[in-house]
């Protein structure tokens, strides 16, 4: 390949914050030429033999997969030398089963994982290749809604670059999380079709292929029962490698895509009707088709359900032969693995019930998401036993062993043993899934202190008093090769000029940041990261949204999912209660602010839709009211996922983590904003009260009521409307909402939302309004003085320690999964 002309391609070399490149090149990793060369002939070779293109007719998409061909050939020998390793140390491994895996791309993650980042980016330039529009090809895995799935990405990152024997299992959705559009200020949904191009990351194996049955009925005969005529369909691996950082460990992501068996439906086959014989065939690859848009809320759906048993069903076949094993499920999603595993045990392999449930006790643990008791999942019994009849009577023979042993304890107390049941005997009857997998799990753990404080005081206060060995805590974490090392590369050198590259394993050493809190240099040197990162956003909403942000403005950011509890509409009130005092005084002074919303709203959520319609119609106003100018501008970031969070979190001076105290498990975002210097303004909820504690109350913005308070106020009764009538700008903002003022065209259009405010509002933000607003005066104040700002910015990022998911592994491995690190030797 020629070499590009030097002086029409010239790097930036100079200047790392140039605005000319949307992000930052790290200037700390010098590449090296051999290196570098052989990267050059490795790409050529795929361009040429993988992708079969030359350099006249490849595309910006051929040359991105010949780069990611290249990488993972990279570390294909490490990946290999992995399992290797694992198989002739016979060590114990742990098997994370997640329904969801928000990956995000892949490609800079790896490079920057193995290391080979400056060498790469130096061969695309010699060859006269950008690598930030290669890495702008490539499409997010979005197989995942939100934080758990992203939670779980982080994890498989943190368990890799640790050296533990780990696996991740999933489904290959075909149609990740949906494609969000915006139209005239709407939520419109379109297919994720993120696999339209191929992935080069993936692997396939049909040589291990699973059967999978559904339906059919048991039989029993001398004692012994067997699940006969079923349906059965196929589970296809395909393994993706996870590169830990500087080591040589690459664990695998093990995704199982649906196939039809091989025989047709000879009914309709001999018919002669082959087309419907193939259609029939198609039909049943619908179980890994498309991932379930909705968070925080179950769906009883029969497709759904045999989604849950695919991923176990097939990963249990593929464990079961590993006789040192640890199972977390990533919440209940995962939970039919109980049952199933029983069933292997006691009608394959013959153990008796007690010897296949103690297995089943010491193998599983269960991590609980939620706080949110719609989002349990509660099976009904008919559609069990339609699907899954075997399953139903082993979860039916676990509850009578369960329910004897209550009986035992609290003898006579009825009330106990009715609400301990996994059969929930109410209207239809259901089966209760975290009752389940809490009684099959020797250990049960929440994502934050005070998430899993309420398990055990208000959600599973039951099972806690009978098992209280059984609960503990693991707070959340995020990796900090993602979350700043790659969307923030300016920061990250700056911390390692300061302090060596040892953070990036070991995020306490970010403490050692402190001892210059009043370094008046460094703070400049930070606050230069900030801006230019800032810059760098404005560029992107300016050519992606067509609005233009004021630079001294304070990034004013809510990233997650759309609902309720995580209280936009709050945030909406603040908007206008903003907009309404500079129109009522447009020479009064007025520190500028650009808010930026993004998020999904599941497809079937009314309200959370209509939140994303009003935030857009305020938007609309403001931004095209000249009295206004700069000083306030509205965005809502369309189609939020992993590839925009990157941009988002370095750029971010406030971070709104504004739910309903007691209501957020953990949160992940929180701590993403923390570490790249982003301030918080929130409630205590979820690991807000951690963060709090670790950086103190002089560097976070607290509002609102306690989970104590807000249980007081709820018992006493709640009445949105004293709020209401008690606040002059509260009401102003709400009528305005009532009267039109935000929809002139459709005045009533946003009567629905004024209503759940004032009459069925759940998660009480009348009560909080003023709280709120007034701390919001608070960071206005606080972000006046620049160097007081980007020191609290300073004791943020050094005190994120806590909350590398680093910590949080290590915690599992040493409290729940008894695992311990695998040198991975290539010598």
């Amino acid at each position: 390949m020629a070499q590009a002309d030097k002086s029409s391609n010239a790097k930036i070399a100079s200047n790392p914050f140039s605005v000319d490149r949307r992000k930052q090149i790290s200037v700390r990793e010098i590449p090296q030429f051999e290196n570098v060369q052989e990267i050059k002939k490795s790409f050529n070779r795929h361009l040429h033999y993988t992708e079969l293109k030359d350099r006249n007719n490849a595309t910006g998409r051929d040359f991105y997969f010949a780069l990611a061909h290249t990488v993972r050939e990279y570390i294909a020998s490490r990946w290999i030398r992995s399992q290797q390793t694992y198989y002739k140390k016979d060590c114990k491994r742990v098997y994370y089963l997640s329904m969801e895996y928000y990956m995000g791309r892949a490609l800079t993650n790896t490079m920057i994982n193995a290391r080979i980042y400056a060498e790469c980016d130096e061969a695309m330039y010699e060859l006269g290749l950008e690598m930030e529009e290669l890495e702008e090809k490539e499409e997010d895995a979005g197989l995942g809604n939100g934080g758990l799935g992203r939670l779980a990405a982080c994890f498989l990152d943190s368990l890799a670059t640790l050296s533990y024997p780990a696996y991740g299992y999933g489904i290959r959705y075909e149609y990740g999380i949906f494609t969000q559009k915006i139209v005239n200020g709407n939520q419109i949904e379109e297919p994720d079709d993120w696999l339209r191009y191929g992935n080069p990351w993936e692997k396939p194996r049909p040589e291990y292929i699973i059967p999978v049955n559904y339906y059919g009925h048991v039989e029993e005969h001398d004692g012994v029962c067997k699940w006969v005529d079923t349906t059965q369909v196929m589970a296809m691996p395909y393994d993706t490698p996870i590169p830990g950082y500087d080591n040589n460990t690459v664990n695998t992501l093990r995704l199982w895509s649906c196939k039809s068996s091989k025989d047709f439906d000879l009914s309709h086959f001999n018919a002669g009707d082959y087309v419907q014989a193939v259609c029939d065939r198609n039909l049943a690859e619908n179980i890994s088709r498309v991932l379930y848009p909705n968070d925080n809320f179950f769906i009883g759906k029969e497709l759904r359900l045999k989604q849950e048993y695919f991923l176990v069903a097939a990963t249990l076949h593929d464990i079961v032969r590993r006789y040192k094993a640890a199972i977390q499920l990533n919440d209940t999603h995962p939970a039919l693995a109980i049952p199933e595993l029983m069933r292997i045990l006691v009608d394959i392999e013959q153990l008796s019930w007690e010897k296949a449930w103690n297995i089943c006790n010491s193998t599983f643990a269960y991590t609980n998401h939620t706080l949110l008791p719609e989002a349990l999942e509660r099976w009904p019994v008919s559609m069990l036993e339609h699907v899954l009849p075997r399953h139903l009577q082993i979860i039916y023979k676990i509850n009578h062993h369960h329910l004897e042993n209550i009986s035992k304890l609290y003898p006579g107390d009825f009330d106990r043993i009715k609400r301990m049941s996994l059969v929930e005997e109410e209207g239809e009857k259901r089966i209760n899934m975290a009752f389940l997998a809490i009684i099959a799990s020797h250990s049960i753990n929440g994502v934050a202190e005070l998430h899993s404080s309420l398990l055990k005081s208000l959600v599973f206060k039951d099972f806690y008093e009978l098992s209280p060995e059984k609960f503990q805590n693991k707070t959340n974490g995020i990796t900090p090769r993602r979350w700043i090392v790659l969307c923030n590369p300016g920061l990250s050198d700056l911390i390692s000029e300061k302090i060596n590259d040892d953070w990036k394993i070991n995020l306490y050493e970010l403490k050692k940041l402190q001892e210059f809190k009043n370094d008046k240099t460094f703070l400049q040197s930070l606050y230069q990261v900030k801006q230019d990162n800032k810059r760098r956003f404005a560029k992107y909403i300016e050519d992606t949204f067509g609005v233009k942000l004021n630079l001294a403005s304070i990034f004013d950011i809510q990233v997650k999912r759309l609902h309720e509890y995580k209280r936009q509409l709050l945030n909406a009130l603040h908007m206008i209660t903003l907009y309404n005092r500079i129109k009522k005084d447009p020479n009064a002074s007025f520190v500028p602010r650009s808010i930026m919303i993004g998020g999904k709203a599941a497809p079937g959520y009314y309200v959370a839709k209509k939140i994303i319609l009003l935030i857009n119609s305020i938007a609309k106003i403001i931004n095209n009211d000249p009295i206004v100018g700069d000083r306030l501008k509205i965005v809502f970031l369309e189609n939020y996922k992993v590839s925009v969070a990157e941009k988002v979190f370095p750029a971010a001076d406030l971070s709104e983590q504004i739910s309903t105290a007691g209501t957020e498990a953990s949160g992940t975002g929180n701590m993403k904003f923390m570490a790249n210097g982003a301030l918080t303004i929130g409630t205590l909820d979820g690991a807000n009260v951690e963060m709090l504690e670790e950086m103190g109350e002089d560097n976070m913005f607290i509002f609102g009521m306690t989970v104590k308070e807000v249980e007081s106020l709820k018992r006493k009764g709640y009445d949105a409307r004293k709020f209401y009538e008690a606040n002059e700008e509260l009401k102003m903002a709400i009528d305005q909402i009532k009267d039109g003022v935000y929809s002139p065209t459709q005045p009533d259009l946003f009567h629905d939302l004024v209503d759940i405010l004032l009459y069925h509002d759940r998660f009480c933000l009348l009560a909080d309004y003023e709280s709120y607003v007034k701390c919001q005066e608070r960071v206005s104040e606080a972000y006046k003085d620049r160097i007081a700002w980007t020191r609290m910015c300073l004791l943020n990022i050094a005190n994120c320690g806590k909350f590398s998911s680093d910590r949080t592994i290590n915690e599992y491995a040493k409290d729940i999964w008894d695992i311990k690190p695998v040198t991975v030797d290539m010598a």
